[in-house]
């Protein structure tokens, strides 16, 4: 079954957009809904909007939405602040359910700003816990019985390696540990299903293949049967059972929306919300192997066009993402190149190009036409030029 819906998307004529992996573009129905959500609720309700509009239930009913797609069941997953803060959120919870235990499991793999919240955390803790980095390939052996809590993000950022969800878990709950995956580089990109995986948390961010918008939501996800005892170092006013009671003491409100803390961003939860559209009908799984398919042909004609970029992902596609990376060392300066001719990825240091497929508005024919693109770009040493060799604040 085709999940191809190109025509619901606002994307520039003439590009190839290969980086919703770093911010997915415009759904068509996003603008009009957001408009109507400035004048026709914020500016003719104020702030009757909370309960006219149902503004105070978005984290929720777009948690559901979310839900959806990573096999969380109803009501254990709610929307609100940063990644880092959801990361943290969980992080804390995670440790205070592991009381006798102070080592924290990551690896190198894993996004930096996950490390830089468990350091931090730990730093502020000061109960003498650490953070130990293993390499990605070796961090299921090192899930030994004096961890506390496994924290990983599904799908590296860099080259779309992917970790086995279901055998890390049980390899972490059979060492006693507790379970945290960064679904970053999953949600809306691979079939996840953390009902079936039993892990405990999982976060991610909205604004890469769930295409909420740039500063969209983050979400985080609490297994059922622990939501009602999970203790959130951030406690917030909105996470509260009463809010409305303004009770000095902090009293947790059920289930997972006690990890709702601030006031929800309701003009970007209204894109999101708007942005979930595209996905009605769509079957996981057939995305899966549409975007299979996608990166195979991509591997394939870079392979035979491009001999000077190594392949740097998996080439197992059941070990990788729903990107590709190549290794170049000029990546930097030929990335900017080929962004100035429409073929839009981007880079990560040292020498990583990289490139997402989201097959709701890619297709073959736009992959050949990549790929044509890039072999231009390469053997004619396009990106040798001034103006592709200086790097800008974000590449």
């Amino acid at each position: 079954m085709t999940v191809l819906r190109k025509e619901m998307f606002d994307l520039p004529k003439g590009m190839i957009y290969l980086d919703g992996n770093s911010l997915g573009p415009l759904p068509r129905a996003v603008p009009d809904r957001v408009a109507q959500a400035i004048a026709g609720e914020w500016g003719a309700h104020l702030i009757k909007g909370w309960n006219l509009d149902g503004w105070m239930a978005q984290p929720a009913r777009v948690g559901d939405l979310v839900g959806r797609l990573i096999g969380a069941p109803e009501g254990s997953v709610v929307m609100g602040d940063t990644l880092s803060i959801k990361v943290y959120q969980a992080l804390s919870a995670a440790l205070q359910m592991r009381p006798d235990r102070r080592l924290v499991l990551s690896d190198s793999g894993n996004f930096p700003t996950d490390l830089y919240m468990a350091d931090g955390l730990i730093r502020h803790l000061d109960q003498g816990h650490s953070l130990r980095v293993a390499d990605p390939e070796a961090v299921a052996d090192a899930i030994t019985e004096d961890v506390a809590v496994v924290m990983l993000t599904q799908v590296d950022y860099r080259t779309g390696r992917m970790h086995d969800m279901d055998e890390i878990t049980a390899r972490a709950h059979a060492a006693g540990a507790v379970m945290i995956w960064d679904l970053a580089h999953s949600a809306g990109a691979v079939p996840v299903d953390m009902a079936a995986s039993n892990a405990e948390f999982a976060v991610g961010c909205t604004y890469k293949y769930l295409n909420g918008g740039p500063g969209a939501p983050a979400f985080i996800y609490v297994r059922p049967d622990l939501a009602d005892s999970v203790a959130p170092a951030l406690a917030g006013w909105l996470g509260h059972a009463a809010p409305f009671a303004f009770d000095l003491e902090y009293r947790p409100a059920p289930g997972v929306e006690r990890m709702r803390v601030g006031t929800p961003p309701v003009l970007q939860l209204t894109a999101l919300e708007a942005a979930m559209e595209v996905w009605e009908g769509v079957d996981m799984t057939d995305l899966r192997a549409a975007s299979v398919a996608l990166s195979e042909t991509f591997i394939r004609e870079v392979e035979a066009r491009c001999p000077d970029l190594r392949l740097a992902s998996p080439r197992d596609a059941g070990q990788r993402g729903s990107q590709v990376s190549f290794r170049f060392e000029n990546g930097y300066a030929a990335m900017q190149a080929l962004i100035a001719r429409d073929v839009i990825g981007d880079f990560r240091a040292p020498d990583i190009m990289r490139f997402g497929f989201t097959p709701l508005y890619l297709d073959e024919g736009d992959v050949i036409r990549a790929a044509d693109i890039i072999e231009e770009v390469i053997r004619d040493r396009l990106w040798d030029r001034p103006e592709y060799l200086t790097r800008q604040r974000v590449t």
